[in-house]
């Protein structure tokens, strides 16, 4: 979804001054806390397999796309052929963008968020959270736009929706922190005993030196 709203670009007006963003980071609080919850109970290895997911998933709606731009429109079709790639010509460009992004902030996630909770021995769940998305996601920001619209825009216009859309993203995951401890409370009181089993075996992941999972 985002890969194909992200060409549409809004403005927020904070005080006298209008920030743009892209629509591609709406969707961004639900990714966030999956791939939280991901890391914590699945490890590496569940996130780069979601990361590899994702990214076919990306490739396909590329192709799919590209597919329907080619197929003329009927002649009594309610939206025409010069309507429809008014709408989508740039997405492909945005989807190329969105693969490298993804590909690169997921990688940069995993690693930060797994180092802070070694670093950490398992606690500070926060740090990790938030940590890791300061890294991962100032990469994403910096990356999608400017692959997506290099060329057809200037340096000021890219680097400041750039830093608007990771300011909004570092907003949200410091916002929905809670949410992040109350999804921890549920997974854990529903699957007890098994949630911390699987904690453990995500921290174990690599055969790093660590420690047990408190609880």
């Amino acid at each position: 979804m985002a890969e194909v709203t992200g060409s549409k670009w809004f403005q927020v007006l904070i005080g006298n001054k209008a920030l743009t963003m892209t629509l591609g980071v709406i969707p961004f609080p639900i990714t966030f806390i999956v791939t939280d919850l991901l890391n914590e109970y699945y490890g590496r290895r569940g996130v780069r397999y979601l990361t590899l997911v994702g990214m076919v998933m990306i490739v396909l709606a590329f192709f799919l796309l590209q597919l329907d731009m080619a197929i003329p429109a009927a002649g009594n079709s309610p939206v025409d052929d010069h309507s429809f790639q008014v709408v989508f010509f740039n997405t492909g460009q945005v989807i190329t963008g969105s693969i490298v992004a993804y590909l690169i902030g997921q990688l940069v996630d995993i690693q930060v968020f797994h180092l802070i909770r070694k670093k950490t021995k398992n606690k500070l769940l926060w740090l990790r959270a938030t940590g890791s998305t300061i890294f991962s996601q100032l990469l994403d920001s910096y990356v999608v736009i400017f692959v997506a619209y290099w060329g057809t825009y200037d340096f000021q216009t890219l680097n400041s929706i750039s830093y608007t859309n990771f300011g909004y993203k570092i907003f949200i995951a410091i916002g929905i922190t809670p949410v992040i401890y109350l999804a921890h409370y549920l997974i854990e009181r529903y699957l007890g005993e098994d949630a911390h089993k699987m904690a453990e075996a995500a921290l174990k992941e690599g055969k790093e030196e660590i420690q047990p999972y408190p609880g």
